[in-house]
């Protein structure tokens, strides 16, 4: 028989693609409609391991992609908002939410794809009601991964009476760990073990590989999908590392004790196939599924030997910016509004240690334009949002409470210094994004330039700190230093204003360099008048 392999090739890469644009659309999709809350989810569900792995299913289902949940579980770590014991709960979740795209692919709906690409793509272009959109757009991906689907099985179809591919799945039928390599390469290739496991389901229903070589290749899969986050954690934090680890040991343990065990896996999903009726595809959807829970059954209980493993592969801090406060406790709010004002006092100067550290982190960017104090920068911007909001809650609740006249005054000045302080991330986050500008633009300063940005970061820095030490210590003499610094800050504002327009008039400053150099002083002014916000409080007191 004569095979076009043209037309195989171009059915298959182009399914292939439609496929990839349907999980991704449907994900997308799914998540908008479901409120953009997953981090939440996962933040306030991982108590202990046990919901942590409830959590990491729910949203794998939701965003269609356990390398997705895996990337919000090493960011949570990270912020320490979720220990490593209970991110390694969410990794295997994430393993068991994955296996439900098999299980759409098992039901059978090519032949109702090209309508349901209809009804999503009215559902988009018809519509001007964003949930009705995002649910549009959910609805298109679902059609598109079966159409692509379907052009992948069509391509793949002559496949089986090719020698050469039959003498390649003999091989596999025969020495299950070429089944493995094959599965985890292609995973690999293609980046998302959905796909490949859609591509198997194919092979399988079309009947060009028999179950013994097709659960091997399977196994490869969940291996595969493993490498997108060790890619990812490289030149990544700690946290980032042990969590890319952990789903690498996780998933090769699980193959390996499945792969010892194959013979009677195999048996079980031919018994599963017989006595349940399953059409092909579903046959597979059921050994990922039954893979998966399996491999989550045997290695649950051991989620602290795992945690101790990855700890000593990379040893390290796997915490850098502590997003959760620290001294809020709501016991003392119905005992003592004194206590709780000192324990919201001491997370506002914690905050604002935050907050000069960011400073530092930009300030850094600036002048060695690595990503990594950029990232730190932003991470620290979100850990002021959060504190913000659990500090400004914490002092609401308060309010409701009897409080004496030198407590209540106590407490509207919490409530501004925790607003100042949020204030100061929102300007070095906006001197972020102007540095970005200025690296992605190719926009170059003056050795002039530079050094007067230099010279304003390092006492606007200065003033910051030394503002939070006056918020700490109650220190009248820093108070004023910190006014006087807030003096010499707008002083120098002013005058690299004047040097800047003097340089733009010889010619040594270009217009997009000038923007950036005046937005970012501007800035820095603007976090000069935050800190001596607090200082004056005290002063004033």
């Amino acid at each position: 028989m004569d095979i076009d392999v043209q037309k195989l090739l171009f059915e298959f890469i182009g399914g292939l693609g439609i496929f990839l644009l349907g999980i991704k659309y449907m994900g997308e999709g799914l998540q908008k409609s479901a409120g953009d809350r997953l981090r939440e989810i996962l933040d306030k569900t991982t108590s202990n391991p046990f919901f942590g792995v409830l959590a990491g299913i729910i949203v794998t289902i939701l965003i269609q992609s356990s390398s997705g949940t895996t990337v919000l579980t090493v960011g949570l770590v990270n912020a320490g908002f979720m220990t490593l014991r209970q991110a390694i709960g969410v990794i295997m979740g994430a393993n068991v939410g994955t296996t439900v795209t098999a299980f759409i692919i098992g039901i059978d709906l090519g032949e109702y794809a090209l309508p349901i690409l209809a009804i999503g793509s009215f559902l988009l272009f018809f519509f001007k009601n964003q949930k009705v959109n995002n649910i549009g757009q959910a609805i298109f991906g679902f059609g598109a991964l079966f159409f692509g689907l379907k052009l992948m099985s069509s391509g793949m179809a002559p496949l089986r009476s090719l020698e050469a591919f039959q003498e390649l799945t003999l091989k596999m039928s025969e020495h299950s760990v070429l089944g493995v390599v094959i599965g985890t390469l292609f995973t690999f290739i293609v980046q998302s073990s959905s796909a490949t496991i859609g591509i198997l389901q194919g092979l399988f229903s079309e009947g060009a590989i028999e179950l013994k070589a097709a659960l091997p290749v399977l196994f490869g899969d969940n291996i595969g999908t493993t490498i997108t986050a060790v890619l990812a954690s490289i030149g990544a934090s700690v946290a980032a590392k042990r969590a890319a680890y952990v789903h690498v040991i996780f998933n090769l343990a699980g193959t390996t004790v499945i792969l010892l065990l194959l013979g009677f896996f195999t048996n079980y999903v031919d018994l599963l196939q017989s006595s349940l009726e399953l059409n092909p595809e579903m046959t597979i959807a059921f050994a990922h599924g039954s893979f998966n829970l399996l491999n989550l059954i045997i290695q649950f209980p051991f989620i602290g030997a795992l945690a101790w493993a990855v700890t000593k592969i990379i040893p390290g801090d796997d915490t850098i910016v502590e997003y959760k406060p620290k001294h809020l406790d709501p016991i003392f709010i119905q005992q003592s509004a004194t206590l709780a004002l000192d324990q919201a006092k001491a997370e506002i100067i914690r905050m604002g240690e935050y907050s000069y550290k960011g400073l530092e982190e930009t300030n850094l960017y600036l002048t060695t334009r690595n990503q990594k104090h950029s990232e730190m920068s932003m991470q620290i911007e979100g850990a002021l949002n959060n504190l913000d909001r659990r500090i400004t809650d914490y002092l609401v609740e308060l309010s409701g409470e009897s409080m004496s006249e030198l407590d209540s005054a106590k407490h509207t000045l919490l409530m501004d210094y925790v607003r100042d302080i949020e204030r100061i991330g929102d300007h070095f986050e906006n001197i972020i994004e102007l540095i970005d500008y200025k690296i992605s633009n190719k926009v170059n300063l003056t050795e002039q330039a530079q050094e007067d940005l230099n010279n304003m970061f390092d006492l606007t820095i200065m003033t910051v700190k030394q503002s939070v030490e006056v918020l700490d210590e109650h220190d009248r003499e820093k108070a004023l230093a910190v006014v006087q610094k807030e003096n010499q800050i707008d002083k120098m504002e002013r005058e690299f204003r004047k040097k800047h327009i003097i340089r733009m008039n010889e010619g040594l400053c270009t217009g997009s360099a000038g923007i950036v150099f005046v937005d970012i002083i501007s800035n820095l002014e603007r976090i000069g008048d935050h800190a001596v916000n607090i200082s004056e409080a005290v002063l004033y007191e």
